[in-house]
């Protein structure tokens, strides 16, 4: 049998809306106002409506004041699962920042007696809200914010729809400058909202691997400790990402034998990459531990990683920052892996591989880099490596493009039916400034001949913003000079965000389990946002360069990454000023804050840009102003 819902009604007035929710199968009503019982009993059709509540079952409750509501029900009724506001008002003349108030005590008072799981709706005459669901939509500051306003009391915005007072049956509303007189509802809109899931502050975490045969552990950077260990790959995921590596895979083991080497990757690197920019490696310092037994050894422990909560007594570093000058010897500095193709070329070298057969690496990859919507410090790169008689790599080039074509025009199909097109553009036609940072990076790795391009019809231009592969090919002169081995490294997160419709790379790594309902059994739909118009927060900072020194960007927005938990979506840069007489550089910069999936209020984002201010001042040395 379905579970009885509880049901609060608040700022009821003349009780002809919950008169018409009364009846409901297996819904207990309870109906409020703010007035006394003698106050409502002169206005039309109160009396009438209480009587008929009464008879149903429901309860009523007066003189309820709907910012303190757990003083008017003990503990064990608090749980109610839907609570119902009908425009709030606090009264007479109240201009817009009471009104404002007003909204932020009551989602504070909800949040204090409402289920897990439950909603609050808020009805709200056109233009209060101040989401762009409104028709015309006032300025932000003469709106009633709404959607901040939940978000100080852990509330998220998942549904907006109208309000259509000429459905309800017997309704009318009351209350027009707390009178007995009705007020326009004419595009009047009903908020929908829910808990979000808490802003955590993560624990350190401490990364165990075996590393030239003998075990090491690592502080993992602390902007990664949610990311690191996820599983999206694993064989029990019903992660997007997942999907669509499975469908890739399937799609071309059609068109050659596959061989799967994942058990192989290192978590860590050492090897120099030439060309790559130190600032945009997470740098490692290890601490070697006890030598692993032959009998751990041959249970596949190099193979192993494990992964604990680091002791804050024996951490050097707090916040799990490790820079170039601050790890081992030069001979022994580790990254954490920016890519899988220097495992491929391992495999290469080795001679582990058969010509003709497509080898396939999987796992997630790390890079430092700068804060843009399509720029991931961790995605999950899916690399296949091929070896073929030369003279015949454009032909096995061309294969495996119309391969994953094929692979990615059935999946698209079947989420939305929106027309996708795949293109296999020369890498020459581009300049560095027009790659998106997946490609742009994949260029400092080697010289990259072919990009794969994916353009959505919904999306901007293929050639500006969506690649999502490249291709490169080299001579394997160690085996024999007649083969030549063409790479193919795929952005899977980028892919799943354009074939599921995903606008925020960040909303893959989300935690809140909504976001996996959306694809059961390992499905890809066509993702539905679970959290509407969330607020955004600017704040400035302003500092003077250390003197003689480069100001390292990168390091800029990965602390910003840190201390906000991804939730800084822009950093501009709005002013540089170069002293005349003392020749000192002054930077000011304008950081957003907005969480795509969590409820982020106005003083966690102030006090989020107050931790960014004192980190860079002890991190990178700069003088605030």
């Amino acid at each position: 049998m379905e579970p009885l819902r509880r049901v609060l009604l608040l700022g009821e007035g003349n009780f002809s809306f919950a008169a018409s929710l009364c009846g409901a199968t297996r819904t207990h009503v309870v109906a409020t106002c703010y007035e006394s019982e003698e106050e409502v009993s002169g206005w039309e059709r109160a009396v009438e409506n209480i009587q008929r509540l009464r008879e149903r079952g429901a309860e009523i409750v007066f003189s309820v004041d709907c910012t303190k509501l757990k003083d008017y029900f003990l503990p064990e009724k608090r749980e109610f699962d839907c609570i119902y506001f009908n425009f709030p008002h606090c009264g007479r003349k109240a201009g817009v920042v009471k009104n404002r108030e007003l909204l932020s005590l009551f989602f504070h008072s909800s949040a204090e007696v409402l289920a897990e799981e439950g909603e609050v709706h808020v009805a709200l005459c056109n233009g209060q809200g101040g989401t762009p669901e409104d028709q015309p939509q006032r300025e932000w500051h003469n709106s009633w914010q709404i959607v901040a306003m939940a978000a100080g009391a852990g509330f998220i915005l998942s549904s907006v729809h109208p309000f259509k007072a000429e459905t309800i049956h017997g309704y009318k509303c009351t209350g027009y400058r707390s009178q007995d007189k009705s007020f326009c509802v004419e595009g009047a809109l009903n908020h929908i909202f829910t808990r979000s899931t808490p802003l955590l502050n993560f624990k350190p975490m401490i990364c165990e691997v075996e590393l030239e045969s003998q075990k090491v552990s690592f502080q993992v950077p602390q902007v990664l400790v949610d990311k690191i260990n996820r599983g999206f790959l694993e064989r029990n995921s019903n992660h997007p990402v997942r999907t669509v590596k499975e469908k890739l895979t399937a799609g071309l083991s059609q068109a050659f034998p596959l061989q799967n080497t994942d058990c192989c990757l290192s978590l860590l690197h050492q090897r120099h990459l030439n060309e790559v920019c130190h600032s945009n490696l997470f740098w490692i310092s290890l601490s070697p531990e006890e030598t692993p037994s032959t009998e751990e050894m041959s249970h596949g422990l190099a193979n192993a990683v494990s992964f604990s909560h680091a002791d804050p007594c024996r951490d050097t570093d707090r916040n799990g920052w490790v820079d170039a000058q601050e790890g081992c010897c030069i001979s022994k500095q580790y990254y954490l892996r920016p890519s899988l193709l220097p495992c491929a070329q391992a495999i290469i070298q080795r001679g582990a591989f058969l010509p003709g057969t497509l080898h396939v690496l999987s796992g997630p990859v790390f890079r430092k880099c700068l804060i843009a919507p399509y720029s991931m410090p961790v995605f999950h790169e899916m690399v296949f490596v091929c070896a073929v008689d030369r003279g015949t790599e454009n032909s096995c080039i061309h294969m495996l493009v119309n391969s994953i074509k094929t692979s990615i025009h059935s999946l698209h199909q079947t989420v939305s039916g929106l027309k996708v097109n795949i293109n296999l553009q020369e890498a020459t036609t581009f300049e560095t400034a027009e790659l998106n940072d997946f490609a742009a990076f994949e260029s400092q790795l080697g010289k990259i001949e072919y990009l794969i391009c994916m353009e959505v019809d919904t999306f901007s231009s293929c050639e500006k913003g969506s690649c999502v592969g490249v291709i490169r090919t080299a001579y394997d002169e160690l085996v024999s000079s007649e083969l030549v081995v063409v790479f193919v490294s795929l952005n899977l997160d980028h892919l799943a965000m354009l074939i599921c419709g995903i606008a925020d790379w960040r909303m893959l790594w989300t935690s809140d389990r909504r976001f996996l309902l959306q694809f059961p059994r390992g499905e890809l739909r066509l993702f539905r946002s679970f959290s509407l118009y969330p607020p955004s927060y600017e704040h400035d900072v302003s500092f003077w360069v250390p003197d003689g020194e480069q100001f390292d960007e990168v390091a800029f927005h990965t602390i910003a990454r840190q201390v906000s938990g991804e939730t800084v979506i822009s950093i501009q840069l709005i002013d540089s000023f170069q002293h005349p007489e003392m020749g000192r550089k002054s930077l000011c910069y304008r950081l957003t804050f907005q969480s795509c999936e969590k409820a982020l209020s106005r003083q966690k984002a102030a006090e989020m840009q107050l931790l960014f201010r004192k980190e860079i001042n002890q991190r990178l040395r700069v003088t605030l102003r």
